[in-house]
């Protein structure tokens, strides 16, 4: 763990993996809600960093983070949000040759799996879900898409994500969903938050719908 200053209040905490970095974001989440943090306004999670924003004094939590007992996250921990999908996707073929399995077989190997929101990024609402083994890994497409449907649900490297807005990406598409992954009038207005778990339901060509619990 590296703790690293970020302006006059802010501290950038390096971490040897996701797991980690998912970790020390529930921790430290759970210490701001007791009071333990003072005025911090910002946690927020990436690949293998946490930011955290709106620190007194940096130098002292820099000082304490190596001395605190950080459990790892429970497998059962946070919300569950369900998303049903339709698996048709346009790179389904090439995702199944990735896998050495026949396209009817991803639906399954991906539904089967059990996914948390590791991180938010690239758009708001947008979540990277991790999960699959490594052995599912895919690479992103050589060349991107201008524009990916709203809704879309992807595979690039070892994340799963699903896009919020329709927007250009070179992931790899395996189905859609007709969940609402951003709503500025819902509170929080993303669906996929870190920590989050989900799951994937796949649902019939011609069947939408997209719920939480």
């Amino acid at each position: 763990m590296r703790a690293i200053p970020v302006g006059d209040h802010a501290l950038l905490v390096e971490l040897p993996d996701g797991d980690a970095a998912l970790a020390l974001h529930a921790e430290l989440l759970r210490r701001r809600d007791a009071g333990a943090l003072g005025p911090v306004t910002d946690i927020v999670p990436a690949a293998r960093t946490v930011l955290v924003d709106g620190v007194a004094d940096p130098a002292r939590l820099a000082a304490a983070l190596p001395t605190w007992e950080i459990p790892p996250t429970a497998p059962e921990a946070g919300d569950t949000v369900t998303l049903p999908v339709r698996y048709t996707g346009p790179d389904l073929a090439e995702v199944a040759r990735h896998w050495g399995v026949k396209p009817d077989d991803v639906a399954g190997i991906h539904a089967g799996t059990a996914f948390r929101v590791a991180f938010c990024g690239f758009a708001p609402g947008f979540g990277y879900l991790t999960g699959l083994p490594e052995r599912y890994a895919v690479p992103r497409r050589a060349t991107p898409r201008t524009r990916v449907p709203v809704g879309s649900v992807a595979l690039a490297g070892p994340y799963t994500g699903v896009y919020p807005h329709a927007s250009p990406g070179g992931w790899q598409l395996i189905g859609t969903t007709d969940a609402v992954l951003w709503d500025p009038e819902r509170a929080p207005a993303a669906l996929l938050t870190p920590g989050t778990r989900v799951r994937f339901v796949p649902l019939a060509p011609e069947a939408a719908s997209g719920s939480a619990g």
